[in-house]
């Protein structure tokens, strides 16, 4: 599906406003959120403050694809599986269609998947899942990124989910998702269940990254599906997973503008600061208090080094960077985005470092 780069700007401008108003509430102990202040959209409301907020761009949920991997995977959920298996795809040629679907928790999900051009259906390929924004659709987050010719070129799959009602229930974000209580783990899982059934996919090398609630989204699978997510890259989105409990260590890749009037970098609303999600992983990953530093204008990425298993846990911060994707496609109305890192080559450069 084409999108005007205008009509994109505008509608993800308005619906990254609302944003606040779906993840206001506090997290209680069982990675549940209070509820309070919750509510879908606040029209106007944010910083950006243009239009609906609703973002529109005829994403949806149902009857998108040819239903591959139905039911797969169904009931894994918020649990630890078992560890990653052969990918039963190898041998198949790839499907010709890019969008996919698979039943789960009695809804259609729909995801858009992109087979590189090299593809070879007896090599097992790497898998990147990339999670779009609340009020975003998933060829929003596409073009956003730009990371389809970016994967292409380091011989990647590249996934982009669809939320439900436009959101993922990312722990403690965001909106109509997380309030009915959506089961985003569960199928993450179905997803990599239909992939590995039609597809010659890489089990020991499946990531996650996204934007903003997509960032949420990277930190919960970190916390709940560490089995089968092999490392994050969560973008402008903190952890908001109550008791985080991963069952390996997990190499984490976290980019954030100082300046964030969306998600700020301090934290808010009861959720945890930039520094303190990263903080909580370096324990959680063992690392030492050393890191490797490096600057290039004004991004300063500081990677924890001596982690258990390798699992680096590295932070960029972009002083003075607004609610963007480093690298992308500035939006209007979001604050500063810098140049001085591709926030997509950066990423899939750390995914390729890490396998299970």
């Amino acid at each position: 599906m084409h999108i005007a780069p205008r009509r994109f700007f505008l509608v993800f401008a308005s619906s990254a406003s609302v944003l606040l108003a779906s993840c206001t509430g506090a997290v209680d102990g069982d990675g549940d959120p209070s509820g309070e202040g919750e509510g879908e959209a606040a029209e106007g409301e944010g910083e950006a403050g243009e239009g609906e907020g609703e973002g529109g761009e005829g994403e949806g949920e149902a009857g998108e694809g040819e239903g591959e991997g139905e039911g797969e995977g169904e009931g894994e959920g918020e649990g630890e599986g078992e560890g990653p298996a052969p990918s039963v795809g190898c041998g198949r040629p790839a499907p010709d269609d890019e969008d996919w679907s698979l039943q789960h928790q009695g809804r259609t999900r729909s995801f858009i998947v992109k087979v590189p051009s090299a593809y070879d259906a007896h090599q097992p390929t790497p898998v990147v899942l990339n999670f779009h924004g609340r009020n975003q659709t998933a060829d929003q987050q596409a073009l956003l990124t730009r990371m389809s010719a970016a994967a292409d070129a380091e011989g990647m799959i590249v996934v982009y989910p669809r939320g439900v009602d436009l959101t993922f229930n990312g722990g403690a974000c965001c909106g109509s998702a997380m309030d009915q209580g959506v089961d985003d783990v569960g199928f993450t899982s179905a997803m990599i269940d239909a992939l590995r059934a039609d597809l010659c996919i890489d089990a020991d090398r499946v990531y996650a990254t996204g934007l903003s609630n997509g960032g949420f989204m990277a930190h919960h699978l970190a916390c709940r599906l560490s089995d089968r997510i092999t490392a994050i890259a969560a973008v402008a989105g903190p952890n908001g997973t109550a008791d985080c409990a991963p069952s390996r260590p997990v190499p984490v890749l976290h980019l954030h503008g100082t300046a964030d009037q969306i998600v700020p970098y301090a934290g808010f609303a009861g959720f945890v600061s930039v520094p303190g999600t990263i903080s909580a992983w370096r324990e959680r990953n063992g690392c030492s208090d050393d890191d490797v530093v490096t600057t290039d204008g004004d991004v300063r990425c500081e990677a924890a080094v001596g982690c258990d298993d390798d699992a680096t846990v590295e932070l960029c911060t972009i002083t003075g960077g607004g609610h963007q994707w480093p690298g992308g496609i500035s939006i209007p109305g979001l604050g500063y985005n810098t140049d001085d890192i591709d926030a997509t080559d950066h990423i899939l450069a750390f995914f390729a470092r890490h396998h299970l």
